[in-house]
């Protein structure tokens, strides 16, 4: 995650579909020797090894058949015949394989203004500070932590910019995730019709223009307008290595990314985190996720968002 993604950079539910199952709880062993492609416990650990080493994403045991299903469609492209094969063709070409194996084992789930109570704090609260505070340098920059397919970083843009801002203010969103892909339709900035359910048409109307190139309503997509793109650098990043940025933020979200670290990891993210915070920024996580026994350099206003104290 990207920074590991969230996803926006996520790993799906434990309850999964594969091959033959419906809504199997698959907390228990599996058996994956005899399916089509046969993956051995060895061929799982190494996974789990390289999953952790590689994304700092721990990898349970009852995830075994969410990796068996998106580890086949590796092994089938790359017309290997096991999880074997595959293992030992990542490890010798891990410059090649390593993007698609960090894409196969994450997942991005997410919509326009999801967790609204936070988009309603930064207007009402963070917006106003920022005003204040940056009043010389007039200056804003956020970074969307795990971005995934670009709702959050453009649901942050769309809130700045109804904030009306002064003429002169320089005005950037940074969107950084662990997975290219989600990264690249970031970047298009286009979204199927179905996306949009529960938004103010006013403002799908202001900010996103059609662009039906299906055959029905269904197949419409929207495309985001210019003005609200420029805002954002969608950039490719993997949390866990060394960050280009120098120049502190006021507002960086991170939701529902660092669930799935450990607690050591958990405490090397945040402290960095605190560091790339100008003083008092402010730290949107998870609905799910929580700073309690990770790190003392912020305090908590409710609601997962957090304020940086030292």
């Amino acid at each position: 995650m990207s920074s590991v993604a969230k996803k926006k950079t996520n790993v799906v539910k434990n309850k999964t579909k594969g091959p033959g199952l419906k809504n199997r709880d698959t907390s228990g062993p599996v058996d994956f020797s005899h399916r089509e492609f046969p993956m051995l416990d060895k061929d799982f650990k190494f996974i789990q090894d390289m999953a952790l080493k590689q994304t700092g994403i721990t990898l349970s045991h009852h995830k075994q058949e969410m990796i068996y299903s998106r580890i086949v469609r590796r092994i089938r492209a790359l017309k290997l015949r096991n999880f074997s094969e595959y293992c030992r063709y990542l490890s010798q070409n891990m410059g090649l394989e390593l993007g698609e194996f960090t894409n196969a084992i994450t997942t991005n789930l997410t919509y326009f203004f999801r967790e609204e109570h936070h988009f309603e704090f930064l207007k009402k609260t963070v917006i106003p500070e920022i005003r204040n505070k940056n009043a010389k340098t007039k200056k804003v920059r956020i970074w969307s932590a795990g971005c995934s397919t670009g709702e959050e970083p453009y649901s942050l843009a769309i809130t700045l910019t109804n904030a009306r801002w002064t003429s002169g203010w320089d005005v950037k969103i940074l969107a950084t995730d662990l997975d290219t892909n989600v990264i690249a339709h970031g970047r298009r900035g286009l979204y199927d019709i179905g996306r949009f359910d529960g938004m103010d048409p006013e403002v799908q109307k202001k900010w996103f223009a059609s662009s039906n190139n299906g055959d029905s309503q269904s197949d419409e997509k929207l495309a985001v307008k210019p003005s609200l793109k420029e805002m954002i650098a969608f950039k490719q990043l993997n949390l866990l290595e060394s960050w280009p940025m120098r120049g502190k933020f006021d507002v960086i979200f991170c939701r529902n990314v660092v669930i799935y670290f450990s607690k050591e990891t958990q405490r090397v993210l945040f402290e960095r985190y605190a560091e790339m915070l100008s003083p008092n920024g402010y730290l949107f996580i998870g609905h799910s996720e929580s700073l309690h026994g990770v790190t003392d350099r912020f305090e908590t206003l409710g609601g997962t968002i957090y304020r940086k104290t030292h």
